[in-house]
């Protein structure tokens, strides 16, 4: 109604301006009568009569009128299952050069690796009364002690039952009993411009809310460092600042339908927008680590582009499309559900299970929802038909079954930066292909084998690896990997033994 107002006052006053003598009433029929002496009336329906103007359009949305809502109750509620997450982790440094124990002759080792113990924190959200708490992976990653202060003071120890950096969630777990908790809403209920609260703890500031509205939905923003990543956060105005990671954003009805993540801004802190993983996707990866502790990651097998204006103009000669909407299939993953479904490249994804593919985010938000094994419907325009195929959902493995904490995907549990082996290099070492290791990280059975930067593997567990992608096929407990060293050329084999 506000803007109706505006929009009606900034015509008058054009009409003013202009010298035209214009005057306005509202008559009887509620509808605004805009009169220039004696030329014909020119009526703008106002409130309930907009409503009715505007049915017939089609771009417009069914307005109904209702109060302002009241946010007391969502915010009194909701705060009391808001936790804030302190974590313990521990810093490598450098020994520093004492000229004090250098005076009395004391060795020091200068330059040698120390560590330190660090704090950091964030927020996170109770979502059952016997103690899971959810908040994001980055808040508590690399943590050695995890500690969550409860709203009403209580303080408890909390374990970490599993992690999914793909989506940015973590789930904890105390020893607690009738916890105050949140239950999940539907974030995919939610409408823009609808009301929500953030709350967490900025600046170590516990139990902060704030409020704004739903700025947009299925964000994409390239945030999560993974190739495998799913991205479709809620945007919100909400005020977020460092410590509100992990921490709940809540509808009206005090009902949780995102964790707040990340704020876009070039200081550090919030100038407007902050984004939130939807609760679609939060209560998947909580059900698979409660009953896994790992998540079951379903893939369609496919690389896909979002088709918009910036597809049209650079692929639309090409590929013959020429109106926005969908995704296409530019590659179909070998072995992949999108393979064995029938599904090919050029293909155009319309919808899955009815709902619109009007952006990458939504396509991959649709898909993390769902685990391997399961069965989606999607409409497919190839050429001028449109096909409706059933596809049943595989891992990066290619296979249904699900899998084990053991069994976590091949590149995160070795440890390690990959790259492909050169045609060339091939040739050199008499090898049909490999992977080269670029880097070795902590923890992986690349460092507790002392593999070494500039292994090329060839076989894990006895099967050939070809390329960086046949990491990800191999979806099973690693206990052998054979390779060659280029510099000598030499082989190794290394095994794992518990």
């Amino acid at each position: 109604m506000k803007k109706v107002i505006l929009m009606i006052a900034g015509a008058l006053g054009c009409a003013a301006v202009g010298g035209l003598g214009a005057a306005a009433v509202l008559n009887s029929e509620n509808t605004v009568v805009v009169s220039q002496d004696s030329a014909t009336n020119i009526e703008i329906p106002t409130g309930d009569s907009l409503m009715g103007a505007n049915q017939g359009l089609n771009h417009f949305t069914t307005y109904t009128k209702d109060s302002y809502p009241d946010l007391t109750y969502a915010a009194e509620n909701a705060v009391k299952a808001v936790v804030n997450v302190e974590v313990v982790m521990t810093v490598k440094g450098q020994q520093g050069f004492d000229p004090f124990l250098q005076f009395f002759g004391i060795p020091q080792g200068y330059g040698a690796p120390s560590t330190r113990e660090a704090k950091a924190g964030g927020s996170g959200v109770i979502i059952t009364d016997d103690g899971y708490i959810v908040t994001n992976n980055h808040v508590i990653e690399n943590a050695t002690k995890v500690k969550v202060k409860l709203n009403d003071g209580r303080t408890f120890d909390a374990e970490i039952v599993g992690t999914d950096p793909t989506t940015d969630v973590a789930l904890l777990k105390v020893d607690g009993k009738k916890l105050p908790f949140l239950r999940f809403g539907s974030s995919d209920a939610l409408r823009l411009g609808e009301w929500v609260l953030a709350i967490g703890s900025p600046f170590d500031l516990q139990s902060t809310i704030t409020a704004g509205i739903v700025s947009a939905k299925a964000r994409n923003l390239g945030a999560i460092p993974s190739q495998y990543s799913i991205e479709s956060f809620i945007q919100t105005d909400a005020a977020v600042n460092p410590g509100n990671s992990g921490g709940a954003l809540v509808n009206t009805a005090g009902e949780l339908v995102g964790i707040n993540t990340l704020i876009q801004s070039q200081t550090g802190s919030y100038i407007g927008y902050s984004f939130a993983v939807p609760s679609s996707i939060v209560q998947k990866v909580v059900m698979d680590l409660k009953e896994y502790g790992i998540v079951q990651r379903a893939l369609l097998g496919v690389q896909y582009q979002e088709i918009n204006n910036d597809f049209i103009e650079q692929m639309g000669e090409q590929t013959g499309i020429s109106e926005i909407g969908g995704a296409y299939v530019a590659e179909v993953t070998k072995d992949g559900a999108a393979e064995a479904a029938g599904i090919k490249k050029g293909d155009v994804i319309l919808s899955i299970d009815g709902v619109k593919i009007d952006s990458s985010a939504r396509l991959s938000e649709i898909i993390g929802k769902h685990r391997p094994n399961d069965k989606v419907k999607i409409s497919v325009k190839r050429g001028d038909k449109v096909k409706q195929i059933e596809v049943t959902l595989r891992n990066r493995a290619g296979k249904t079954e699900p899998i084990s904490k053991d069994e976590v995907v091949l590149a995160g549990a070795l440890g390690g930066d990959f790259a492909e082996v050169s045609a060339k290099m091939a040739r050199q070492l008499g090898i049909e292909g490999g992977v080269r290791v670029t880097a070795v990280k902590e923890g992986g059975f690349l460092a507790k084998a002392r593999v070494r930067p500039g292994f090329v593997i060839t076989h894990i567990n006895e099967k050939a690896v070809r390329e960086v992608a046949d990491l990800d096929r191999i979806g099973e407990k690693i206990t052998s990997i054979d390779g060659i060293y280029p510099s000598t050329g030499r082989s190794a084999s290394y095994s794992l033994v518990e």
